[in-house]
């Protein structure tokens, strides 16, 4: 079966669904437009106006595509629901009515919801798995939306309903697993945000509109990651390895349908633009289920100093002195106070924005009046009596909530997933006895060093590329390499001591290395470096996003055979 996405998050691309739905033959377009910080999102539209919660870009994409979708026999698959998957599915239903479709039977997943256990969390979701999916595609369902369910579920449930898995062939719902987290990302699969893009055959012009990818998935659980002919983009091993490792931990990749063994899959070229994804192994999956939950943090403010030409590090420290002072006579103090110094500039500047630093204050509290007119007034009565070249990138305001994440975990049997069908009946998804608690997995064997020989000075990415992302308040960052000579200097070099010299804010944080040698590749998890992840904003990037390209940016001996 042909599996495709049309959104990798909310707010992505809105004509994909249409190109996705006319370049090509599909059994099954998804959509993933749910994240940590999406359902924060949704959870603040939800206290305005209860009969919200979902995500409004979805039916606006279908008024265009679902008589389109129709036509063509494709099914929609999408985790649009958010908050209020029912509500959704009534909205679908009456914009088919309203579109003069006929019968269009929709269906939604729920259960997710476990705010009532959690009180004071404004969301908090468990991360159900596929098979309520499939309950609603067996019943005949053209649409079906869900509430939190996981990225990977999308697949494997319209996987698991078209050949019948049972729920525990496990090696077939892995292998489904593996395709699924490559397509969730959308364009990320189809050489967006790919390491090596400057270099492709294709060149910069074949990334001006990536097409979107898909999955060719086959009974026993194998999959091909392609595109629609004629679309823009590229799939090779390459960009498919980096959606692999891409917000992911250790070699188990646990989800609730399964514990799919990243260190089982080879990626193999089978074409121009295909992959080959295959050898994935399963195991029963956790007796537990993830829950995100998402609580009002407080309220932050910022504002960005300019500092332009001579004396950088003296105007830095004199207008941090004033601030500072100021904070401390104010009637209450910020209860966090932080300061980041970015040397953008330059000397002998040919512009000013090119002679100029930035320096950046945020500020958090539990009252919006602190981190409001007390920082405003502080900043703005510095004006003509500050640093030579006072500045600023733009005044501060009243200060805006924040959010803050948090993980739990909740036995399986205690969530009721439930599956409702076209015509309403609701059907409970039995939560499985088959779980296993997981154990740490023995380090792989390591190949032989390369032999000593002359080296380099060189930056880490002119051999090896990288990808990072988040996870709650911990960031990964998944690094390979293209060659078997590369893989042998890499899994010895770069070390958790060697990570953390060249990425020195990890220093004083756990760093955990996971060995991945069918992919060439090493993983490192970095816990704590986002604070209370990314709608706490604790850091200049709160997703991660960039982390691994600083790693590529930095120097080391790098050996001269391999540049």
């Amino acid at each position: 079966m042909r599996i495709g996405n049309a959104s990798g998050f909310y707010g992505d691309r809105f004509g994909a669904m249409r190109e996705m739905l006319t370049g090509g033959p599909l059994d099954v377009l998804t959509g993933d437009y749910l994240a940590e910080l999406t359902l924060l999102i949704l959870g603040r539209d939800r206290l305005k106006d209860p009969a919200r919660g979902y995500a409004k870009t979805f039916l606006r994409q279908l008024e265009e595509c679902l008589g389109l979708a129709r036509e063509r026999g494709v099914r929609i698959v999408a985790n649009a629901g958010g908050l209020n998957p029912a509500g959704l599915a009534d909205a679908v239903r009456e914009l088919a009515r309203r579109l003069g479709l006929g019968e269009v039977r929709v269906a939604h997943v729920e259960g997710d919801d476990l705010g009532a256990r959690f009180p004071g969390a404004l969301t908090a979701n468990a991360y159900l798995g596929g098979a309520g999916i499939a309950a609603c595609l067996e019943a005949g369902a053209d649409v079906v939306v869900t509430g939190r369910v996981t990225d990977a579920a999308l697949v494997t449930g319209p996987a698991a309903a078209h050949f019948g898995w049972g729920p525990t062939e496990y090696d077939k719902l892995a292998g489904a697993v593996v395709a699924g987290h490559v397509l969730e990302c959308g364009a990320q699969a189809t050489g967006g945000n790919y390491a090596f893009f400057a270099e492709h055959e294709k060149g910069l012009d074949a990334l001006r509109h990536p097409g979107f990818p898909l999955a060719e998935i086959h009974e026993d659980g194998s999959s091909v990651i392609t595109k629609h002919d004629g679309t823009g983009g590229f799939v090779d091993v390459g960009t498919v390895t980096a959606q692999l490792l891409y917000e992911t931990q250790g070699a188990r990749y646990l989800g609730p349908d399964v514990a799919a063994r990243l260190d089982t899959v080879t990626l193999a070229q089978d074409g121009p633009d295909r992959v080959r994804v295959d050898g994935v192994r399963g195991e029963a999956p956790p007796p537990t289920l993830k829950a995100g939950l998402n609580r009002l943090g407080g309220f932050r403010n910022e504002v960005v100093f300019v500092l332009t030409g001579l004396d950088i590090d003296a105007k830095a420290g004199l207008v941090r002195a004033q601030l500072e002072d100021a904070l401390d006579r104010a009637p209450a103090r910020p209860a966090d106070v932080r300061w980041e110094l970015a040397r953008t500039d330059r000397p002998d500047a040919p512009t000013e924005e090119g002679a100029s630093a930035l320096l950046r204050l945020v500020v958090r509290d539990a009252d919006a009046d602190t981190v409001g007119r007390t920082l405003s007034g502080a900043a703005i009565e510095l004006a003509l009596s500050g640093y030579p070249g006072f500045h600023v990138t733009a005044p501060p305001g009243k200060g805006s909530p924040y959010g803050v994440f948090e993980a739990a975990y909740v036995e399986r049997a205690r969530v009721d997933h439930v599956a409702v069908l076209p015509g309403g009946k609701r059907v409970t998804v039995p939560p499985g006895d088959d779980t296993r608690v997981p154990e740490d997995l023995p380090a792989p064997p390591l190949p032989a060093p390369l032999p000593p020989g002359p080296t380099r000075r060189a930056p880490l990415g002119l051999v090896a590329g990288a990808r990072s992302g988040d996870k709650g308040g911990d960031a990964n960052v998944g690094v390979w390499v293209r060659t078997d000579d590369a893989w042998r200097w890499l899994a010895h070099e770069l070390t958790v001591e060697r990570f953390r010299q060249l990425l020195p804010e990890t220093a004083d944080l756990t760093v955990v290395r996971h060995d991945l040698p069918n992919l060439r590749a090493l993983n490192f998890v970095v816990e704590g470096l986002l604070g209370e992840g990314v709608a706490a904003q604790a850091r200049f990037d709160p997703q991660a996003k960039g982390l691994g390209e600083w790693l590529r940016a930095r120097h080391l001996d790098i050996p001269e055979v391999l540049l």
